[in-house]
Parts: C-alpha cells; structure tokens; sequence
C-alpha cells in the first residue's frame, strides 16, 4: 500500500505538465480592406460608406448595415464541445502509459492497483477540464469589452444605442469618459484626448486632430482616427465609424491571436523538453526494472506490477 501511495502522488505530479493545442479559425476580412482611411480625403470616405456628416444614416438604412456587416461585436475563438474538451484531457503522453497500465493490471485481476491508477488519470482530466472552462469564461468576458452604449446621429438626431449595434457610416459622438466604439475617423475635433495604452501601449493620451497623415504613418500616430476599446480622456469629437467588430483593429489583433499556432516560450519549450525527456526515463526505469525482477526469478505479474509502482 504504500508503494501504491507513492506511485499515486508521484504520478499526480508528473502529469500536471499541461499539453495543450490551438486550433485554427479564419479571420474575417473586411470589403474595405484595400483603404487608408487615414490618408483618405473626408468626402472619398463618405462617398464610399454612402453617408454624410448632417443627418447621419436613417433607421433603415441602419438596420440593412447591421445586417451586411453584422455586430459591432467580437466573435472571439471558436471553441470545442464540453464533451471534445473532456476528451482532450487525456491525450498526454504520460497519461498514455497511465491508460494503457490501467488496462493490463485491470485485465491481470489487481483491482486496488488499477483503481488507483484509473483515480490519478481522472482526477487529472477533471481539473484540466474545471480549469479550461475557467479561462474560456475570463476569454469570453474579454470579447464583451465593446459591449457598452454609445451616441449616434441617426435620421438628424443624437441618440443612445448599444455599442454593438453601431455599423459602418455611423456618425458617432465622442465626449470625456466614453469608450472608442468602433474604429472611426474624425471629422470635427475639441481638443480631444484618447488613451490608446489597450492597443498601442502608449501610456500617455495623444492629442487628436481632423488634418490627414501620411499614408505611412504608425497607428499610434495617427491622429485622425480613434480605435475601438480605447478612452476618451479629454475633450469632444465627431467621427465616422469605418469598421467595426472583428474588422477593427482590436478585431484582428483578437482573430490573429486566434488563429496563431500554439505559442511556444523559451519556459514551455524547456517544459515539453524536460516532459519527453522524462517520458524516456520513466519507460527505461520501467522496462530495466522489469528485467531486473524477470532475472532475480519473480513471476511476470509482479514484475510488471513493480514497474508500474516505479513508472
């Protein structure tokens, strides 16, 4: 029994070392991809999103965007299944060797072993699991940063909507407090400030204007555009909405992010390094352990039970 004990926290700990997979998801396009909005004479920009800077889009021609364009929202990653999910817990290798122990000392009558070994392989599965869906959650609450209301000019009037329903051509208004809800371009200026630190990482607001910039110019430098998720620190302004959800540019960064291959650090490349390298260790420990006992003349079956209490 107290092998058994051991074996069980031993292998409890060696498994702990997460294997996990990304999967791919295509990233949406936008039709205006081609543009520079910020090189882009104000009239070219409303010809193009058929709009104008008086009267804003009409409640109609609002609801035929929305739904060309879809919700000004992010569709974040897609994910598996909770079963798929579950599954996946167990494909590690360790947890393989653990698995296939589990079947020949259940198929050889050693019921307590086989239940302990079957316990660690569970146990483990059920906390990747519980801790999977944990940071899937905290991902979701991140794509719903765009979900807060916004003030537009629809059919000439200034009016209260929620962010997500905002599409291309919107004119939107912009005071101190409000959050960015799409990627816009200026049009009218009041000495506005927006902290850009979410997208840029510049920590400090930058000072907007309406005058074009270079078509080379950087993002943080182009002060004729806000984006989406950044905030209004000071001032006021009117903008048109160019694009909006997955098309903005916290948009693609999200869809990049979501369709990169599994990231690979100098701390996880060590970790799956010193995982495989343990993974040959534990099979020759195992397998010389078996031909030690095989040579001292022990039966097969506890030959192998040994190994497994070693592995």
């Amino acid at each position: 029994y107290g092998i058994r004990v051991a074996s069980f926290l031993v292998a409890w700990v060696l498994i702990m070392f997460p294997w996990k997979f990304a999967t791919l998801q295509n990233q949406t396009m936008s039709p205006n991809d081609t543009l520079i909005w910020h090189n882009e004479p104000l009239e070219s920009i409303l010809h193009k999103l058929d709009a104008n800077t008086t009267d804003g889009l009409s409640t109609s021609d609002a609801e035929a965007r929305l739904l060309e364009y879809g919700r000004n929202v992010l569709s974040g990653k897609r994910q598996s299944g909770p079963i798929k999910r579950f599954l996946l817990q167990f494909h590690q290798p360790l947890l393989y060797i653990l698995i296939g122990s589990t079947v020949v000392t259940f198929v050889l009558g050693e019921w307590i072993d086989a239940s302990v070994i079957f316990g660690v392989v569970f146990i483990n599965a059920v906390v990747g699991f519980i801790q999977e869906g944990n940071a899937l959650k905290a991902i979701d609450a991140l794509g719903k940063t765009l979900v807060t209301e916004s003030t537009v000019v629809r059919n000439g009037e200034r009016i209260r909507i929620a962010s997500s329903e905002i599409v291309p051509g919107d004119l939107v208004w912009l005071q101190s407090g409000d959050k960015v809800p799409a990627d816009l371009r200026l049009y009218q200026c009041k000495d506005l400030q927006v902290a850009e630190s979410s997208l840029t990482g510049e920590s400090m607001p930058v000072q907007k204007s309406v005058h074009i910039v270079p078509t080379d110019t950087p993002l943080a430098e182009r002060t004729n555009m806000t984006y989406a998720s950044t905030l209004v620190t000071y001032g006021q302004a009117y903008g048109i909405a160019l694009e909006t959800g997955d098309r903005t540019e916290v948009g693609r960064i999200s869809q990049l992010i979501a369709t990169a291959d599994n990231i690979q650090t100098p701390l996880t490349k060590a970790i799956a390094k010193f995982s495989n390298f343990l993974l040959v260790v534990i099979l020759g420990f195992a397998a010389a352990s078996i031909a030690i006992e095989l040579w001292r003349g022990k039966p097969i079956v506890d030959s192998f039970l040994a190994a497994v209490a070693l592995a």
